[in-house]
This record gives C-alpha cells, sequence and structure tokens, in this order.
C-alpha cells in the first residue's frame, strides 16, 4: 500500500512502494504482478485521503513513479471510505483502467453489503468491477468472512487473498500455553493479545501440531493448506522477514489435507 509504513516515526509512506520499485527496474516487467493499495492519508489538505476521484488520480501517480512502472496489475481500495460515493470512486478506477495505468481493481476489507452495493454499481454503470477481495481471513478469524463474504466471492467469482493467514504468526506455534507474551514486533496486535488470553485458541494450534506430525510438516503448513482448501480463497498473502522464512511458507503449497483433518480444524476452530 502507498501508506506503507507512514505510522513508523520519521516514514512518510511511500517506502515500501519504493523499495520494490528499485528492485523492480532489474526485473523483466512481465515476469512481476505488482499489487499495491490506495486509500490512507498521503498528503496533508482537503483530498489527502479516501477514495475520491481526486485522491484516487493523484495517488495512482504517485504509486507509478516510486513503483517505477507504468502500469499496475491489481489496484486494491485499502478499506472503504464512507464519505465518497462509491460510483465517483469506481468512475476513477474505470478511467486508470481504460487508460492502461492499472489492470484490475480489487477491494480490502470491504463488509459483504458494501461489495454488493459496488458490484451492483459496477453492473449498472457499465464500470469495471471488483475482481478481487482482501480479507483478513485465517482459522483465527473466521466469522468476519465466512458469515456472508465467502459466498459473495464464489457466486460472483471473485478472487480471495486473505491476510494475515498466520494470525499474526499465532498459527505458526512460536506461541505456547506457559509462554504468553508477545514478541516487540506483535505486542499491540489485537488480535495476540485476544489469542493469547484465549484456550480454545490454544487447543485450536494443539490440533494444528497433531496434525503437522502426521505430514511431517511445521503448523504454518497446515494452517496455510486449510486456506487453500476453501473453495472461495485463491491465494494467502504471506509475510517474511527473511528468504529463509520465504522459501518455508512457499512449501505448504505441497500439503493437501484430508477431509477429515479439514473437518476436525473447521470443528475446533469454529468459535472464532
Amino acid at each position: 500500500a502507498d501508506i506503507y509504513s507512514s505510522w513508523v516515526p520519521g516514514n512518510p509512506g511511500g517506502v515500501s512502494e519504493t523499495i520494490i520499485g528499485r528492485w523492480l527496474k532489474n526485473h523483466p516487467r512481465y515476469e512481476v504482478i505488482v499489487a499495491t493499495k490506495v486509500r490512507g492519508r498521503m498528503w496533508k489538505g482537503v483530498n489527502g485521503e479516501g477514495l475520491s476521484r481526486h485522491h484516487i488520480l493523484r495517488a495512482v501517480e504517485d504509486s507509478l513513479r516510486r513503483l517505477q512502472t507504468d502500469y499496475i496489475d491489481l489496484y486494491q481500495t485499502h478499506w472503504y471510505d464512507e464519505e465518497t460515493p462509491i460510483d465517483e470512486t469506481l468512475s476513477a478506477l474505470d478511467s486508470l483502467v481504460q487508460s492502461g495505468k492499472v489492470r484490475y481493481i480489487g477491494a480490502s476489507n470491504y463488509p459483504a453489503w458494501r461489495l454488493m452495493h459496488a458490484l451492483w454499481t459496477s453492473d449498472s454503470c457499465h464500470f469495471v468491477r471488483y475482481d478481487s477481495l482482501q480479507p483478513n481471513y485465517s482459522l483465527f478469524h473466521r466469522k468476519e468472512f465466512e458469515a456472508e463474504l465467502a459466498e459473495v466471492c464464489e457466486t460472483f467469482e471473485i478472487g480471495v487473498i486473505p491476510y494475515s493467514p498466520l494470525a499474526a504468526g499465532f498459527a505458526t506455534g512460536k506461541y505456547r500455553r506457559d509462554q504468553r507474551s508477545a514478541d516487540t514486533t506483535r505486542a499491540e496486535s489485537s488480535l495476540i493479545k485476544r489469542l493469547l488470553s484465549d484456550d480454545r485458541a490454544f487447543d485450536t494450534l494443539d490440533v494444528i501440531e497433531q496434525i503437522g506430525k502426521t505430514h511431517n510438516a511445521p503448523a504454518a503448513h497446515v494452517a496455510l493448506a486449510w486456506l487453500l482448501a476453501k473453495p472461495a480463497v485463491d491465494s494467502p498473502i504471506i509475510g517474511a522477514r527473511t528468504v529463509a522464512q520465504l522459501e518455508e511458507l512457499i512449501g505448504a503449497t505441497e500439503l493437501k489435507l484430508s477431509p477429515e483433518e479439514l473437518a476436525q480444524l473447521d470443528e475446533i476452530s469454529g468459535s472464532f
């Protein structure tokens, strides 16, 4: 996203895109799928944030410059903007697709009714539509997506790319019942705070690890394989601090869980 990581002292935002842009400059563009997001505050004053036409059209130019490319494969609205009419947002995004600056558009953190409103607006106004949704979805955060969004995405063939598929690291098994203090990078995570105080979370983790031992696989592989088995899910968004972590997580694509194991995970994590 363009705002990454504006919450860090001394970081104005746009730094993540700038780093990617420097790397991208030395690689064949056609081999890379670039996705970024728009919505957060990037400059002071009117339209410095949000999903107004003015903000989107200025923000995309800034993102293209930082990324050192002339198009973005997937341009996502980071979260909804209740102060801007959805037709204004979609009209601006449609203009970007028609001009070739953006190939596809997606949404992130949208409740089902807002996503349906956007789909209806795109259909009735002949705008491009959201082709993907980036929700918070994992074994430890299910109800928000499964209640209504999953059916919407399956029915209208919207690609689903969940973020935080490992529940901010909890699903890796890094926390134990007798060691419930968060590491420094996750200490302020509301999800981690909630899970560390909930015995049901550790019961779920026990089952994840038991299934992992059956397959000689780490807990993270089991958590990701459960997501990949969901009909609505296309590709969980994994986060890695090192190349070694990345290589380890990618191995989850080779793990196929049995129907019995999937049912066991569904049952034990049902309260989340």
